[in-house]
């Protein structure tokens, strides 16, 4: 393991963690830029609306991301973009009668309690895209003066637009076909555009406005627009190269190779080695949308009844990379498995004494080294856990056959606590 230069992060030897790259389609072993230190992107919430349990589910991925690579040994500096000034709010300001500041604000505070409740850890940085105009201009002025950016009277207002043309490789990430893109000059002046499909043609960088909210900069009144806001909240605190970009699968077609173009023109560096999406979350079988109905917040599983270890539980138990579909009777199913885990895990801390033997040993030795073995294939929580369920209800057994000693149940307890820094829903 030396060889590779990877981080030895504990005493049982070298861990080789593998993630899925969505940029080059392939599991690969987890190399970061330097030695010990990781520096991770998570694309956040648009806090023009309530997060639901689906854009939950995207954030839990990211949080048991950071906190295993802190498990192996790693120091994370991470990220998390807040999407506070963009179309969409300003749109749902004026429909509810309130600024967009206010509108934000409010989601906002949702988000924070959410994430509490959910177990997520804070970021390093949480950053408001309003707060990141002076860097959007300097890479919109360093981007001009390449030629890849370039001025356009818009409805009377000076907005900038990116042009994917003077790049190379524009489209890396989603493997956009660039045959098809059209002779005509075409430009999209919105933030974002409903679908997946693809805008072929140059997208904006800045609106210009003359609204009282909108600030006055070098290049003129205005606001940033979605596409450029991310990496300037990325390049102003974590810097122009990272290891890891995160968000969901929604945002792989377009806006994360709009990130990357801008990223590397501007500072002709990569800017992600390793980028993670995660999937959707279903409704019995359909997409979330509050047209049919079928929308979940946080407080409403808490509502019915449940604790917030059971929604955590649910929402990293299936593969991240994988459509999970959520169900009540599926969330109940999931509930029961874990509190059956938890009540084992409880009754472990009160072994009755026996004569020690090395099977116990061995069983609870196996707690780390098959927990470590699963998380390492790609952050495989389910297998994980299904394992730890099968060796702690072994442990179990054997404790209440007398065969339990103290010392193998505080070994594995505190095998489990480690391993209950990155789950969170064991204790």
């Amino acid at each position: 393991m030396a060889s590779l230069g990877l981080f030895c992060p504990n005493t049982s030897g070298c861990l080789l963690l593998n993630l899925y790259n969505t940029l080059t389609r392939r599991t690969e072993p987890f190399k970061p830029i330097g030695n010990k230190e990781v520096k991770m992107y998570s694309c956040g919430p648009s806090t023009y609306q309530q997060s639901h349990i689906g854009n939950y589910r995207t954030f839990l991925f990211q949080d048991v991301l950071q906190r295993y690579l802190e498990y192996l040994g790693y120091n994370v500096v991470r990220l998390v973009t807040l999407t506070n000034v963009e179309d969409k709010a300003i749109a749902e300001a004026k429909k509810e009668s309130l600024s967009v500041a206010e509108l934000t604000k409010n989601n906002e505070n949702i988000f924070s309690k959410d994430s509490e409740l959910l177990r997520i850890r804070t970021p390093d940085y949480s950053v408001r895209a309003s707060e990141i105009v002076d860097q959007a201009v300097r890479i919109i002025k360093v981007l001009v003066r390449k030629g890849i950016v370039y001025c356009y009277k818009y409805k009377g207002e000076r907005n900038f637009y990116f042009n994917p043309l003077k790049t190379k490789d524009f489209g890396k990430l989603a493997r956009l076909d660039m045959n098809n893109w059209p002779k005509k000059k075409k430009r999209f002046h919105k933030d974002t555009y409903p679908g997946t499909r693809w805008n072929r043609g140059d997208f904006v960088l800045w609106h210009g406005c003359q609204e009282k909210e909108c600030p006055d900069t070098k290049i003129g009144k205005g606001r940033p627009s979605w596409n450029i806001q991310d990496i300037a909240m990325v390049t102003k605190h974590l810097g122009n190269e990272i290891d890891i970009a995160c968000g969901g699968v929604d945002n792989l077609a377009r806006h994360h190779d709009y990130n990357i173009a801008i990223a590397e023109s501007f500072s002709d560096k990569q800017f992600a080695k390793y980028w993670l999406h995660g999937e959707h979350l279903l409704v019995d079988g359909k997409k979330m949308s509050k047209s049919k109905g079928n929308v979940y917040y946080p407080n409403d599983i808490i509502e019915k009844g449940y604790q917030n270890f059971h929604l955590r539980f649910f929402l990293i138990y299936g593969h991240y990379h994988r459509k999970l579909n959520f169900t009540l009777d599926e969330l109940a199913s999931n509930s029961k498995r874990l509190d059956a885990f938890r009540t084992m895990v409880q009754d472990l801390k009160k072994p009755v004494a026996s004569t020690p033997n090395k099977k116990p040993q061995i069983v609870a030795e196996k707690i780390t080294s098959n927990f470590e073995r699963h998380m390492n294939n790609d952050l495989d929580v389910k297998s994980s856990f299904d394992e730890l369920f099968k060796t702690v209800s072994e442990l179990h057994q054997l404790k209440t056959r007398g065969r339990l000693s103290s010392k193998d149940a505080q070994n594995a307890i505190s095998a489990l606590t480690k391993i209950d820094a990155v789950l969170q829903v064991i204790f």
